[in-house]
């Protein structure tokens, strides 16, 4: 019987899989999950409530959103892709790898860009595509895949140095479950031992976006 604890995962599994609606997927998964491990109706929604509240600060970049449609609304966007436009030899990859280092000095410095809100949707896709775009039209495949790499090359970037700041909530709470299993793992070890992997991933996906730029002139 303690397997059917586990219909919650089967529940986001398949919802994934169908491609339902994200949010009422998780929900519906919360609420089996509560409802087979014995917990009423009431209490499972009051968990669910003191979640959402608890954690309401992750949800204060939707004020972003409103600042990025009048900044786009007011030629942001198009200033960028005539800009790029101007330059010579600039090329999608070489744009992507300076966001990218960009990305990974930031988070090393603690400073949070929320990367593809603020920067792929209205900045970098633009920019990739306006440098792409200079000796020939783009066709729709070729827009879709400088959209594609544009998110990958951001995700690439703060999945593997987001652990760089010492004071980031990863690390201090890596560091606190170390410590309460006994394990001696400062924030500076942790850290420590980071870099190597945020370097190793700069220069994969250096490569990467190179190999990107050749396959996509041919």
């Amino acid at each position: 019987m303690e397997y059917f604890k586990l219909i919650g995962i089967v529940i986001i599994i398949l919802g994934f899989a169908f491609k339902l609606d994200t949010i009422a997927v998780v929900i519906a998964a919360a609420l089996a999950t509560g409802l087979v491990s014995g917990m009423s109706f009431d209490h499972v929604i009051t968990l669910l409530g003191k979640g959402f509240m608890d954690n309401r600060m992750v949800s204060l970049f939707f004020l972003t959103l409103p600042m990025i449609g009048v900044v786009e609304s007011h030629g942001l966007k198009q200033a960028a892709v005539n800009g790029i436009s101007k330059i010579k030899n600039l090329s999608a990859g070489k744009i992507f790898n300076l966001y990218l280092a960009i990305r990974e000095i930031t988070d090393a410095m603690g400073i949070a860009l929320s990367g593809q809100v603020q920067f792929i949707r209205p900045l970098i896709n633009p920019m990739a595509q306006a440098a792409a775009s200079v000796k020939k039209p783009l066709t729709d495949k070729q827009v879709d895949l400088i959209k594609g790499r544009a998110a990958a090359t951001d995700n690439f970037g703060n999945f593997f140095s987001q652990n760089l700041f010492i004071a980031s909530s990863g690390v201090l709470l890596m560091s606190s479950t170390m410590k309460s299993l006994g394990y001696t793992a400062t924030p500076a070890n942790i850290v420590l031992y980071s870099i190597p992997m945020a370097i190793i991933t700069f220069l994969i996906t250096a490569y990467s976006n190179r190999r990107f730029d050749k396959q996509f002139d041919k």
